[in-house]
């Protein structure tokens, strides 16, 4: 049900997830004033300046299309999400480098500026939203559920905005591998040589630097000291039991990567997927190293469709785009409100991995340097 997309994200908030919660090149079309009144969509800061839902509706659709970049179909629910808004509004979703990383997406924004192939929106790993509203690449937005978003998952001013996320997860298929494991301590048993795969390489992908701070977290680690994580697969890859193969779909249902580090709502759709074709998988958040994250949303500041950016901000912060995430597993910013209204997928909530405790997160001062320590410590620790 999902397929690998290497974002490097870090986090820099303090607040639960879980609560029960490139190419054609050309100018860019003339979208300053895509509302029939006159509005202008790129300083649009809310729905009200556009008067109103319909009429921003009625601008996007004016301008038709949505150029996002490095949404993977199979990711969280996106290809449904996807398909959903293009037939609500009728406005086409030009999705490109499905498999990029975060990295793609802010050198996208730099080097298309004024392109009509510029992205318009970005779904970042949270220390690329911090540093792109650093460097003025994003436009300010607040959606109208802005009030059910908790303060520490979003800019002040809406230049980011956390949407989704989970824990850190190992899936197993239990075909291949008499008993699965269920901590990172089990993973160094000598009976899974050659079988643990990350998601990625952790200097550039989310969930595998995600993977090596909850590995830093079960062996002593902190917030402030990721260095553990990063000794813990030095260790594993000595005793052989590292596979440098990086875990997708394919080499999941290949048998190339028996066990995976990864999101929880990744793995758990794996077991979705492959259910009757010969792969049993199994999904345990290991108690002893739990890290959860979100992945952020962003509006390009010179987005070629600055209607249909906002629209789509919309709708993945409505009910129904936060629902939509939970059928893809993943924990919505707004579950708190959601099902507070009773409007929450009851059924879709019953299914997310069980995990005890309110998770907290590290600082962006913590999160730098937990990036730094891995730009410095990963490739020694691989090449021992």
């Amino acid at each position: 049900m999902f397929v690998s997309r290497t974002r490097f994200a870090t986090l820099t908030t303090t607040v639960a997830v879980a609560c029960a919660v490139l190419t054609a090149c050309g100018s860019a079309p003339d979208t300053s004033s895509s509302s029939a009144d006159g509005t202008d969509a790129r300083t649009a800061t809310s729905v009200a300046d556009f008067g109103g839902m319909d009429k921003l509706v009625e601008a996007a659709k004016k301008e038709g299309t949505l150029h996002t970049i490095t949404l993977p179909p199979d990711w969280a629910n996106y290809g449904e999400i996807m398909k959903t808004f293009e037939t609500k509004y009728g406005i086409k979703i030009e999705n490109e480098n499905p498999d990029g990383s975060s990295s793609d997406e802010i050198n996208a924004v730099k080097t298309r500026k004024g392109q009509d192939r510029a992205p318009d929106v970005l779904d970042l790993g949270q220390s690329f939203a911090n540093s792109g509203a650093q460097e003025g690449l994003f436009a300010p937005y607040k959606v109208a559920t802005w009030d059910s978003i908790p303060a520490g998952q979003k800019d002040p001013e809406g230049k980011w905005v956390n949407d989704y996320g989970g824990y850190v997860s190992i899936g197993c298929d239990a075909a291949k591998i008499a008993v699965c494991p269920q901590t990172f301590a089990d993973l160094l048993k000598p009976e899974y040589k050659g079988k643990v795969a990350l998601n990625g390489n952790p200097t550039k992908s989310g969930s595998a630097y995600a993977g090596v701070f909850a590995a830093a977290l079960a062996n002593g680690g902190s917030f402030d000291d990721i260095a553990p994580g990063i000794e813990f697969f030095g260790k594993l890859k000595a005793a052989g039991n590292f596979n440098p193969v990086e875990s997708t779909p394919a080499t999941i249902e290949k048998g190339e990567t028996p066990i995976s580090i990864d999101w929880d709502y990744l793995n758990v759709g794996y077991a979705d997927k492959y259910a009757g074709k010969g792969v049993d998988w199994k999904v345990a958040v290991p108690t002893d190293g739990i890290f959860a994250q979100f992945y952020s949303q962003a509006i390009n500041k010179d987005a070629p469709h600055p209607a249909a950016a906002r629209l789509w901000q919309e709708f993945l912060f409505s009910a129904e785009g936060q629902n939509l995430w939970l059928k893809g597993y993943a924990r919505p910013v707004t579950l708190t409100a959601i099902a507070e209204s009773g409007s929450v997928d009851g059924a879709a909530v019953a299914k997310l991995p069980k995990v005890d405790g309110t998770p907290t997160f590290p600082d962006e001062a913590q999160a730098a340097k937990a990036k730094e320590a891995l730009a410095n410590g990963w490739a020694t620790a691989m090449a021992g």
